[in-house]
């Protein structure tokens, strides 16, 4: 809308190209969802919905310079920022009141400071925990600010939808609706025992949030010393709602955790992913290699059968991260696998040379995989910018 202010007033969603397979609404303005236009709905059924729906390309440019600009201003208020999506962040003012103020002072600042200097609004949640904020910046979209405190957020923040709560997708919604909870304060009243009946370990997760019962922190950013471990992770422009869409980013990380081991000079005995769906949920698992590498497809097959074997798609994924763990020196002799080619994974190793230069004479872009480009908005990530890199750190503890 900043770059085109005539679509004011009119429906308006970002959306891929009908003819190609992400043929879907990425997301929808205020006006949009009012006529029943839902972000993932196909582009046909939207304009069924609405036939007078605007439907504009994606613009990944975009999304990162301000998503950098707002980290810009975020990060003169705390060094403990934590990304949630592209245009989403947890931030942890706690130790910034003495010099900034207390919380409502610094989302009043940021809220003017970002529509003065980026021309844009955001809306802001304050809270003693991060569910709780998180609602709380969805309460007065798209520009407001709102406060729940440990006085009032059962008057204000219980009478909402459980389904706002994360974690509650539709089908758990859907069970919530069979037995009656209809609203957060409902879930927060409800027998933890019934919930972890109906839910395992994810009833008692739904009970503690409800209640406002979480301690996670907020995870600031930063490497870790690269003699541990050398590892990316990337939260996606959009959410990964299939194989195809997790193994274009999983070649973005690959390449990108595999050039940086090279540069250092060390190959790697583990690879371990980490995943975080769209509900918040996190998890890692790890696999040994047969020997040590710092081949790209190497990393990404190891990488991407670990996710084949563990995730099961109940939702859809916001975040992925790779690392290379067990490091060990690149020029150390290892001893020979008998079922594995050394001529072809020369030849590997001379191609992931070729590509290194290529892209620091000529930039990252200047050479890709032919197949990321089945999707265009994923084939724009470069996962060795700041932009899009964050530390795989960052999802540790969730």
């Amino acid at each position: 809308m900043l770059y085109h202010p005539e679509y004011a007033g009119h429906p308006l969603t970002v959306g891929g190209d009908p003819e190609a397979r992400h043929g879907i609404i990425l997301t929808a303005n205020y006006t949009a969802k009012k006529k029943g236009v839902k972000t993932g709905m196909a582009l046909w059924q939207a304009k069924m919905a609405c036939p007078d729906l605007i439907i504009v390309p994606p613009r990944m440019d975009l999304y990162l310079k301000f998503s950098s600009m707002l980290r810009e201003i975020y990060g003169e208020y705390t060094d403990l920022v934590e990304p949630y999506g592209c245009d989403e962040a947890w931030l942890d003012v706690t130790d910034s009141a003495i010099l900034k103020g207390d919380g409502r002072k610094i989302a009043e600042e940021i809220s003017w400071r970002v529509k003065k200097e980026l021309g844009i609004t955001v809306s802001i949640g304050i809270s003693w925990n991060k569910i709780f904020a998180k609602l709380g910046s969805d309460y007065k979209k798209p520009d407001g600010i709102t406060a729940f405190s440990k006085g009032n957020y059962k008057e204000l923040l219980w009478r909402l939808p459980a389904a706002d709560l994360l974690y509650v997708g539709r089908s758990t919604r859907k069970t919530l609706d069979r037995y009656g909870i209809k609203t957060i304060g409902e879930l927060a009243l409800s027998d933890p025992e019934f919930l972890e009946r109906l839910f395992g370990k994810m009833g008692l997760v739904l009970y503690s949030f409800a209640n406002g019962w979480d301690d996670s922190p907020v995870s600031s950013q930063g490497y870790e010393a690269p003699m541990k471990s050398i590892g990316n992770s990337t939260t996606t422009p959009r959410d990964l709602v299939n194989n195809l869409d997790v193994q274009i980013v999983l070649m973005a990380l690959s390449e990108s955790v595999a050039a940086r081991l090279r540069k250092h000079g060390f190959k790697c005995k583990v690879v371990s992913i980490t995943i975080r769906d769209s509900g918040l949920f996190s998890f890692s698992r790890q696999k040994k290699l047969e020997c040590p590498t710092d081949i790209t497809n190497e990393i990404m097959a190891a990488a991407n059968a670990l996710f084949i074997e563990h995730y099961n798609w109940q939702h859809p994924i916001r975040s992925l991260g790779i690392r290379a763990e067990k490091l060990v020196l690149a020029d150390i002799p290892v001893q020979l696998d008998l079922f594995i080619s050394e001529e072809q994974r020369e030849k590997q190793e001379k191609m992931d040379q070729a590509v290194d230069e290529i892209r620091r004479r000529f930039g990252y872009f200047s050479i890709q995989k032919a197949f990321v480009y089945q999707d265009k908005a994923l084939a724009s990530l470069d996962a060795q910018s700041s932009h899009t890199v964050h530390p795989v750190g960052y999802f540790n503890g969730r």
